[in-house]
């Protein structure tokens, strides 16, 4: 017994033909088939390309090259966050003064 999904149908009970431009009419497709096997056939292709490429063709950095880079964006991360800081010390003090000038 081979089980089969069935994609581009039509419900049961309805017209043979689709009414969605004005007056022309389109038919409809009959029911395709697809076996259960043929689906899982690709997806376990699929994951077995991606196993071959992490494994074979991705170069990883060596552990020397990731330290220096997680220093480079600690050391950026902070930089933005000190500029962030002092753009929001200095706007918060320039708005209570102009708020100061009318209450």
């Amino acid at each position: 017994m081979s089980r089969h999904f069935l994609y581009g149908c039509s419900s049961v009970g309805r017209a043979l033909v689709s009414k969605t431009r004005c007056r022309e009419f389109e038919p409809l497709y009959p029911c395709k088939k697809v076996e259960i096997h043929a689906i899982m056939k690709k997806i376990k292709a699929y994951f077995a390309n991606v196993y071959d490429e992490l494994v074979r063709k991705v170069t990883w950095p060596k552990w020397s090259e990731l330290q220096s880079s997680a220093i480079v964006v600690m050391v950026a991360s902070l930089i933005f966050a000190l500029v962030i800081f002092v753009m929001d010390f200095a706007f918060k003090g320039l708005l209570e003064w102009v708020y100061g000038l009318f209450y």
